[in-house]
């Protein structure tokens, strides 16, 4: 008797979208998923728990996506009943709108190209492989915790060096102290988009008015501390949505007596701003 086998279903393409902007990647399927359940649940903290995510690692994916954004994706919401929480931004929803219209068509072309085989002997599907392999290695991945995406706005030259002035947004500006020869290879010119890579651990903070020979001055509300055994992570929220982190010593928390909600500044030197060009 002749043995009758089960048909088998042929394996079908499955793509995984991501948004990357010049200055880095902005959005994937978690961070996607981060801001559905935000307008769902109107709260960080219950996103979070409902991803399962962290609480600090929901607002890490929130402000690189900030600071990468033209405009801010959430915003907290004050009084009434619930007492206020969190919610998207008219650009968070169209963001999250796109990327899922994005993602539907995307599953269209790939299942238009049928099975793996297939596409592997397609002179197209070498082209998409290339194009892929192109796009990892032009993808920024840096330790730097504070990333921000601007334009030149000025650039002042000396003998040895030149200093650059970045405009984040309409109210945040920064300066970069970089050597002409950086500057060159770089190639920066007025309106050349950029981005500024500043560590936690060069960020000093400080309360009221301070004198200081920091060329960068950023003011802005604490929004979160997280406390170490040794050190602590602070950031503070800016005029325009965006954030910046320091990394500070237990003893200087303590001793600076830093809480949420409290206004503070984040100085760091021009020498401290990597640069890395976009274009």
């Amino acid at each position: 008797m002749q043995r009758l086998e089960s048909p088998v279903s042929p394996l079908r393409l499955l793509g995984r979208l991501r948004l990357d902007t010049s200055a880095g990647a902005l959005a994937g399927e978690r961070r996607i998923r981060l801001l559905e359940a935000i307008a769902e649940h109107g709260s960080i903290t219950r996103a979070a728990k409902a991803l399962p995510l962290s609480y600090k690692a929901a607002w890490d994916a929130l402000d690189a996506m900030n600071n990468l954004a033209e405009h801010p994706l959430v915003e907290r919401t004050a009084g009434g009943r619930q007492g206020g929480g969190t919610r998207l931004t008219d650009a968070g929803r169209e963001l999250v709108a796109m990327f899922r219209a994005l993602e539907r068509e995307q599953q269209r072309a790939l299942d238009s190209l049928g099975p793996p085989h297939a596409r592997q002997r397609s002179a197209a599907g070498s082209d998409v492989a290339q194009l892929q392999s192109l796009l990892r290695r032009m993808a920024v991945r840096t330790s730097a915790r504070n990333q921000f995406a601007g334009t030149v706005t000025q650039l002042r030259q000396s003998k040895v060096s030149v200093e650059v002035g970045i405009a984040l947004d309409a109210q945040t500006q920064i300066v970069a102290g970089v050597t002409r020869e950086s500057a060159q290879t770089l190639r920066l010119a007025l309106g050349s988009p950029v981005l500024a890579l500043v560590k936690a651990s060069s960020v000093l903070l400080a309360r009221g008015e301070v004198q200081t020979s920091a060329r960068n001055q950023l003011t802005g509300t604490v929004r979160r501390i997280v406390r170490g055994p040794i050190s602590a992570e602070v950031t503070l929220t800016l005029v325009a949505g965006r954030s910046v982190t320091a990394g500070i010593t237990r003893e200087s928390l303590e001793r600076l007596g830093l809480a949420r909600g409290q206004t503070a500044s984040a100085l760091f030197k021009a020498s401290s701003v990597i640069l890395v060009a976009l274009d």
